[in-house]
């Protein structure tokens, strides 16, 4: 075989390893090593490379941003700032019918300004807003599916992961994908409350009658209550985003400064005890190095990609194709959606973009547009069946007592990932959504 067909060889071998259940570095890395000693028919080099790709591909400066991120929003969530955010929406919106749907939008898109992980909002706003919701006599399936569709918002609004991720693999400016990210975020939320606002006027049925059950209602918060319990959050959201667009802090050092902000909250708030503060220092190390295996994984694959003459000779067959750059795009935006029914976002990013870069690095897309499309197909593969981490995050927060089905939750954010998808048009037709304030 060429190189170029043992490059498509893996790709299906890799795609049957992932249906069986390997986990995607370790398919990755595998299939890179065998291609490599396929392709030099030399065993050494397909062993140095792979030491060489463990010790490089994780070793820039800008991969401590990750830790120092994931640091920082386990540490919010357990100050209960998300739970605060939610009592101050759901005050605000309590006179509107699906108003908890909405101020539970509203509670997703500032928790996520602030800790840019979406399992963190899924399992913070189940726990948060779900019982609330349903005492007031929301349906289970309007309950669940808007926290799992918001929770999503974290991965869009800055900071996020997943912009910290393009950044790093298509080097390109994280600050930069931060800004991008602001106002297709903000659009992303609006259209959630419309659509909230539109169901609760028009499919009432889906939402329920939005009355609370015979128990004493909480009192309404005064004004000072309602800014004593945002302010962590906004001094929160101030030094991190202020001190990266201001200049005043690389995106690295911000998560520093969130970090140790989150830290003296939670101490401050007096949530945080040794073995939380443990707790979070774990899940830290956990999430970081299954991100950083990824990486590892995929710098790999790449390195066996381009050795093997692939992405030359996809490129060459797009341009005879007469595909076309919008053709590619679209295509690019289809695989990611489909990846997404058996995918977790991280893995998703790691496999395409490697191949689909090369093609699109000569045609003058805007790679920071470009980032905030990917990021928004992936957000929709979040809750599709049938792997939803979102949904998988809301189903085990509820609990195994909980009568709320894995379907109940599917169920309830299908209109919440069609409005995805009707954001992730306007984005592709209106590239200036996402390039206006770079």
């Amino acid at each position: 075989m060429n190189g170029v067909e043992i490059a498509f060889v893996s790709i299906a071998i890799m795609l049957v390893l992932i249906y069986s259940g390997l986990h995607v570095a370790i398919a990755l890395i595998l299939l890179s090593f065998c291609g490599v000693w396929l392709l030099r028919g030399n065993f050494d080099i397909a062993s140095n490379m792979l030491v060489l790709a463990f010790k490089d591909a994780i070793s820039d400066y800008i991969f401590g941003v990750v830790p120092l991120f994931v640091l920082m929003g386990l540490l919010v969530a357990v100050a209960g700032i998300g739970r605060d955010t939610f009592e101050v929406a759901a005050q605000v919106f309590r006179r509107v019918l699906g108003g908890l749907g909405i101020a539970t939008v509203a509670a997703n898109a500032v928790f996520a300004a602030i800790t840019g992980i979406s399992i963190a909002s899924a399992a913070v706003f189940t726990k948060v807003a779900v019982p609330e919701m349903m005492r007031h006599g929301y349906t289970p399936r309007f309950a669940v599916g808007v926290v799992a569709g918001s929770s999503v918002l974290g991965m869009l609004l800055p900071p996020s992961l997943l912009f910290i991720l393009y950044g790093v693999l298509t080097e390109q400016s994280v600050g930069s994908l931060f800004i991008a990210g602001i106002i297709p975020g903000i659009v992303l939320s609006l259209v959630y409350c419309a659509g909230i606002f539109s169901m609760g006027r028009w499919w009432p049925s889906f939402i329920g009658t939005g009355k609370a059950e015979a128990a004493e209602e909480k009192p309404d918060m005064s004004v000072v209550e309602m800014l004593n319990k945002l302010a962590p959050i906004v001094i929160l959201i101030a030094v991190v985003l202020g001190g990266i667009y201001g200049g005043y802090f690389t995106p690295t050092e911000a998560g520093a400064a969130g970090a140790l902000g989150a830290l003296i909250v939670s101490l401050a708030k007096r949530r945080l005890s040794w073995a939380s503060f443990w707790q979070v220092l774990v899940q830290t190390g956990h999430t970081t190095s299954s991100i950083c295996f990824l990486i590892v994984g995929a710098s790999l694959y790449s390195r066996m990609l381009a050795m093997s003459g692939m992405p030359g000779w996809l490129g060459s067959w797009v341009v005879d194709s007469g595909l076309g750059i919008t053709g590619i795009i679209v295509a690019l935006m289809v695989v990611i959606i489909l990846l997404g029914t058996i995918l977790d976002s991280a893995s998703i990013m790691l496999l395409t973009l490697p191949i689909a870069l090369p093609i699109l690095n000569g045609t003058g897309v805007d790679l920071i547009w470009l980032g905030v499309l990917v990021v928004i197909a992936i957000e929709i593969g979040l809750l599709t069946p049938p792997f939803g981490i979102a949904v998988f995050v809301v189903k085990a927060t509820l609990g195994p007592d909980s009568k709320v089905t894995l379907n109940d939750i599917f169920a309830g954010a299908f209109p919440f990932a069609v409005m995805m998808a009707f954001v992730l048009i306007l984005v592709f037709l209106f590239p200036s959504l996402a390039t206006a304030l770079l």
